[in-house]
């Protein structure tokens, strides 16, 4: 084909269509701009199967879950009355990555998408530190092929109740069942299926030795503090991860509740990097198809028709409401990722002499790609604002923080983006994505292993906040059910002062 020829006119398309327009994306991906990602698996699916991917999470391959039905009828009544629309794609972090692109789309759309999931997004999972330090592309199909059938066994042999419950639970407390900061080994889910049928075959001592050498409640006034201190050792306290502890040390769970529970706390960790990741991760997929679109049409192998609509579209990606625009629901990650991918790329090759004061390292370096593949490679969102969130995009997106004071009867903008406001609002903006601050701290801390075997959790609080009661309730209901015992939590206030309690126990008798 030659330079000036069309990949494709107008929206139709056939398969000789997209594999010719995908080889041209890919020679700019790979040649031009650099990028390293896993092989590419493209599948073309209906709006029926997009919208049964919504239900399950996202993935191809799933178990079964009464809750998935519950929002494929929710989806497909407001996609069919107009109400919402589907996403273009789903991209899933595995290897082969595995773009799914709708049928319905025009050919622009299939191009686009295409260029955004296929190498944008491709090229993050395959390179971001997170992704690489605790998911596993190569094994998640296959484990969740795993999980699939074991899930559909425990169903037939233990019925679907039982297994729901487990799971109803589990859950419910998936956003608590990851490691944030501990440096367990990655799970290979690869080895997982060998794992599972040795669990099953031989009970873990660990779990019966533990509970079977408890002291009875009569012997409690014995036991010294460094006796104490030494069961809290065995069981690894404190521990972040509480599925992680639930499943090892519960003393009522069955050996397929606990393999159950390990299926929920491995998909929540395959998870975890693209909740901490969801800006940089679209804004590098979103300026990836900036990039290859306008490319394609400077090569003169797409038209202006169809560098038109990929610009329309692409305009209502990145589209940011104003503070006080009805449309307003917060910052659009797609706009700010967006934003700064654009803001480095500046400041890479034409800086000001702001630039140059703020960000030495890399004001007139040049090499664009070079910067923001190291940037895509090391951060997260939080550090990646820290670290590039420049004076000339806060006032470009006119940038600007409140105070919110519990005792103050109105808000207060206390910076903006001027010199005396640039830290304030950027260290306000990091708080916002950093997981520390928005996800609340809470570890399992003791075990009543002298009485009762009632579970201990403890809330560190941050800025004073409490956990909603009616939601923090039902996850101890939920933990306590798993648990098989009574579950505490206990919320702590940065002086150590102790300003709330609550309790929970199992529903039944197991």
């Amino acid at each position: 084909m030659g330079q000036h020829e069309l990949l494709f006119q107008g929206a139709a398309w056939d398969f000789s269509t997209i594999q010719r327009t995908f080889a041209a994306i890919e020679d700019i991906a790979v040649n031009e701009l650099g990028l390293d990602t896993y092989p590419n698996q493209i599948e073309l699916i209906s709006s029926e199967q997009m919208l049964d991917a919504y239900s399950s999470i996202g993935m191809p391959i799933f178990y079964n879950h009464w809750s998935f039905g519950k929002h494929f009828a929710r989806d497909e009544k407001a996609y069919r009355k107009g109400y919402a629309g589907l996403a273009y794609e789903i991209v899933i972090n595995s290897n082969p990555c595995i773009s799914y692109i709708m049928e319905d789309n025009t050919m622009t759309m299939q191009a686009l998408v295409m260029a955004h999931a296929a190498f944008g997004h491709n090229h993050f999972f395959k390179n971001n530190y997170l992704f690489k330090e605790w998911t596993d592309a190569d094994g998640i199909l296959d484990y969740l092929s795993f999980a699939k059938a074991y899930v559909a066994r425990c169903e037939e042999k233990h019925g679907v109740p039982a297994v729901e419950r487990i799971l109803d639970a589990a859950h419910a407390l998936m956003d608590q069942g990851v490691d944030r900061y501990s440096r367990r080994s990655r799970p290979r889910l690869a080895d997982e299926k060998k794992r599972a049928e040795m669990r099953l075959a031989h009970r873990q001592e660990t779990f019966n030795d533990l509970w079977r050498t408890l002291p009875q409640k009569k012997e409690a006034a014995s036991l010294s503090d460094g006796e104490i201190d030494a069961r809290r050792a065995a069981l690894g306290l404190p521990e972040e991860n509480l599925l992680y502890f639930i499943e090892k040390f519960s003393p009522r769970l069955k050996d397929w509740e606990r393999e159950l529970v390990r299926i929920v706390r491995n998909v929540a960790q395959y998870f975890y990097p693209q909740r901490q990741t969801k800006m940089m991760n679209e804004g590098c997929a979103t300026y990836v198809h900036y990039r290859i679109m306008n490319r394609l049409y400077d090569r003169g192998q797409i038209g202006e028709g169809a560098i038109l609509e990929f610009l329309s579209s692409h305009a209502n990606v990145v589209f940011q409401p104003d503070f006080d625009d009805p449309r307003y629901s917060g910052i659009n990650p797609y706009a700010l990722g967006f934003e700064m991918m654009r803001d480095i790329e500046r400041i890479v090759s034409a800086p000001t002499d702001e630039d140059r004061a703020v960000m030495p390292a890399i004001a007139g370096q040049g090499d664009v790609m070079g910067v923001l593949k190291n940037a895509w490679a090391e951060y997260r969102d939080d550090s990646f604002i820290a670290q590039y969130l420049s004076p000339h995009l806060m006032r470009k997106m006119r940038l600007f923080k409140l105070a919110d004071r519990p005792d103050d009867p109105h808000y207060l903008v206390d910076s903006i983006h001027d010199e005396r406001g640039y830290d304030g609002v950027r260290r306000a903006l990091v708080r916002q994505y950093d997981p520390g601050f928005r996800e609340p701290n809470i570890e399992v801390t003791d075990v009543d292993l002298s009485g009762d075997r009632r579970l201990v959790l403890t809330h560190r609080m941050s800025n004073g906040v409490p956990l909603s009661e009616d939601n923090a309730k039902a996850s101890l209901n939920y933990i306590a059910e798993l648990w098989g015992y009574a579950a505490h939590l206990n919320g702590i206030d940065a002086d150590g002062t102790t300003r709330y309690h609550l309790e929970a126990g199992p529903t039944e008798a197991r």
